[in-house]
């Protein structure tokens, strides 16, 4: 919609309404509300809405800063303020080895699977260096998309050695499940996050345009004993997800 047009100050501004900034703040929250402003919408630069509405540039931060609060808008730096994306934010712990299926079901979200490749196949050199297989093995692989609530959240390709996972059709909604039962869950992980921007494939499957910020987040797992159990690469939407880390000091 024509942002100016929405803005114009006589539709919405009261003299006896409030304080300015507050004021500004409901009447972007009722346009996100009213579906007027979409997800992902960029806004005007605070000088453009500062000279549409009349309002000093002071005012219009205020108002930019609670909506950010609000999670009604995200300002990312170097690019500008936009509506927030509808897709849930989920806090992900890098202390804790669950699987995606476990993580939903902890928040109380359906998580379901669009599955993109299912079966033994040749090893690649980096399955061959991360999963310590001999030349002659075979690996299974499982790669999908993963939903919550019905919305794309991440691609998940896991590699893990036949000896591992004989029979990949076996997986179903768990990976972490098929392998607990048969004793073989991985105890400990370790993870490289890099931030990206996705390319056409990984886009379109999250829905998303072409060049977002994502993570991709490579994992090798183990068993109490050593060995490699999955090395898994995985795509995350960058607006979906907050990785925490608890840090505690080292004792001297």
């Amino acid at each position: 919609m024509n942002i100016a047009d929405f803005l114009a100050p006589e539709k919405w501004l009261q003299p006896d309404g409030g304080p300015r900034y507050m004021q500004m703040r409901k009447r972007f929250t009722d346009g996100v509300d009213q579906g007027l402003l979409n997800s992902g919408d960029p806004l005007p630069p605070e000088r453009e809405i500062a000279a549409i509405t009349n309002m000093s540039r002071v005012t219009v931060r205020k108002a930019f800063r609670v909506l950010a609060e609000d999670g009604i808008i995200v300002q990312k730096q170097g690019s500008g303020s936009f509506i927030a994306s509808d897709t849930p934010k989920l806090e992900q712990s890098l202390s804790r080895l669950t699987s995606f299926s476990e993580d939903m079901a902890r928040r109380g979200m359906t998580s379901t699977s669009v599955w993109l490749e299912r079966g033994v196949f040749m090893p690649s050199p980096d399955e061959v260096l991360a999963l310590a297989l001999t030349p002659d093995a075979s690996v299974s692989r499982i790669a999908r998309l993963r939903t919550a609530d019905n919305k794309p959240m991440a691609i998940e390709r896991a590699s893990l050695s036949t000896e591992m996972l004989p029979n990949p059709l076996e997986v179903e909604a768990s990976l972490y499940a098929v392998l607990e039962h048969v004793g073989l869950r991985p105890v400990r992980a370790l993870q490289k996050i890099s931030a990206i921007n996705l390319e056409e494939r990984d886009a379109d499957l999250l829905g998303v345009p072409v060049g977002t910020a994502g993570l991709r987040i490579e994992r090798t797992s183990y068993l109490g004993d050593g060995r490699v159990v999955e090395f898994t690469q995985s795509i995350y939407r960058g607006d979906a997800y907050n990785f925490v880390a608890e840090l505690r000091l080292a004792k001297e």
